[in-house]
């Protein structure tokens, strides 16, 4: 591509691909701050000026002063490109195993980081499709409602986030993961008729896997003690456990064994009045028929 090509590429700060570190992410900030200064320093012993440098990868001279200062995320592309640029054998290309851990806010890292360890994982969901359980389309849909509404690169953010932590399917061994989800949101066609159907075939799809039980509770069963919100179980394998509800204990995260057993009471109860999971798999197939 031509200088002119990449210079019409160019677009201004507030639109420049790339994230924001958090102000209270402080293991993030140490990192792209690390990343900022081996790429300044660089791009200086190469002997060029930030906005030449801008121009030979594409981007511009504000967000490579904001990268190089530790206060945008690059993205992957930018520094394949940078690696190129400045002859770097790979060195700053290979920072994005670094990068990336970083990329996401920093709850949902933690969040990620304890159901890649949890040996057994339990969700309700009352009012949406659990995020483990979904799809690209379904999550940006939905992340795209909130208000106020998100930047688009904060919604492609996010979105990455909520699917990277799917990798928990491909755990070896792959920990048993119980879900049980109400009826009423899987009949909602968020994001369009295919999309709805992409994510229903979906939910047939992880449903099947040995160490998935997925479980829907039909909208006319009796009221059951989950419908304040969605609960969220983990245990791990030195026996301890954490937990979330919001309608227990102010919504916020415990550790505590009594609360944690009020938790398990109610989460099996819900499991208890929902259909079981070969019914489920029937029912959520009998959606897919009626569209």
């Amino acid at each position: 591509m031509s200088v002119d090509g990449e210079l019409a590429r160019l677009t201004t700060e507030t639109d420049e691909p790339g994230w924001e570190v958090e102000p209270d992410d402080e293991w993030g900030a140490a990192v792209i701050a690390t990343v900022g200064r081996q790429l300044k320093l660089r791009r200086e012993t190469a002997g060029l000026r930030a906005a030449e440098f801008g121009t030979l990868i594409g981007y511009g001279e504000d967000l490579v002063y904001k990268v190089e200062a530790g206060k945008r995320i690059p993205r992957q592309e930018y520094l394949d490109r940078a690696d190129e640029v400045l002859d770097a054998g790979g060195l700053i290309a290979a920072a994005w195993e670094d990068v990336k851990k970083v990329r996401y806010p920093r709850k949902v890292r933690e969040l990620g980081k304890l159901e890649a360890q949890a040996v057994e994982i339990g969700v309700y969901e009352c009012n949406i499709i659990a995020s483990l359980l979904q799809t690209p389309e379904h999550a940006r849909a939905l992340i795209g409602a909130a208000q106020p509404p998100e930047t688009p690169d904060d919604v492609e953010r996010m979105v990455a986030a909520r699917l990277a932590r799917q990798s928990v399917f491909d755990r070896v061994p792959a920990p048993p993961i119980h879900f049980v989800l109400e009826e009423a949101p899987l009949r909602r066609q968020i994001g369009g008729t295919m999309a709805w159907r992409r994510q229903l075939e979906r939910l047939l799809e992880v449903g099947q896997l040995h160490n998935v039980t997925l479980q829907v509770i039909r909208t006319n069963t009796e009221a059951h003690p989950g419908l304040d919100g969605r609960i969220e179980l983990l245990k791990f394998a030195d026996g301890t456990a954490m937990g979330r509800s919001d309608g227990a204990f102010n919504g916020r995260p415990t550790l505590d064994p009594k609360q944690l057993r009020i938790l398990e009471l109610r989460y099996g109860t819900i499991r208890a009045q929902a259909l079981s999971p070969r019914e489920s798999l029937a029912f959520i197939e009998q959606l897919l028929g009626e569209t």
